[in-house]
């Protein structure tokens, strides 16, 4: 993944691309909420709220407040784990890999404007 970039030139793609984020996605995710996203899509199952807390370094109600809105969004489900009814799973749904494949190709297309 060859790509040099300033400083001021990778702001100005993620500048770019958030905006572009703003104007033609309505959900308006949080970098909390993104990051959560991103890790349950591209880390391995499972996803337990536990983990996620323990990996973003927060708490597990802050984890379940970010769910909750993305659950609204259909971004991600939430269920009892069968084994530890202790345990949530967290589970990516169609909706949630459609958004950030068209994420992904947001960053692919802005970033190649950016540096023809």
């Amino acid at each position: 993944m060859p790509l040099d970039l300033t400083p001021s030139q990778a702001l100005g793609l993620w500048h770019a691309v958030t905006l572009q984020q703003v104007h033609e996605d309505g959900r308006d995710l949080t970098l909390r909420q993104l990051a959560i996203l991103l890790e349950i899509y591209l880390v391995p199952p499972p996803h337990t709220v536990r983990g996620l807390a323990a990996k973003l370094g927060v708490t597990k109600p802050v984890i379940t407040r970010a769910l909750d809105t993305m659950g609204e969004q259909g971004l991600v489900t939430r269920m009892r784990d069968d084994r530890d009814r202790r345990n949530v799973i967290i589970k990516r749904t169609v909706d949630g890999a459609l958004y950030l494949e068209r994420l992904g190709d947001l960053i692919i297309a802005r970033g190649r404007a950016q540096n023809p």
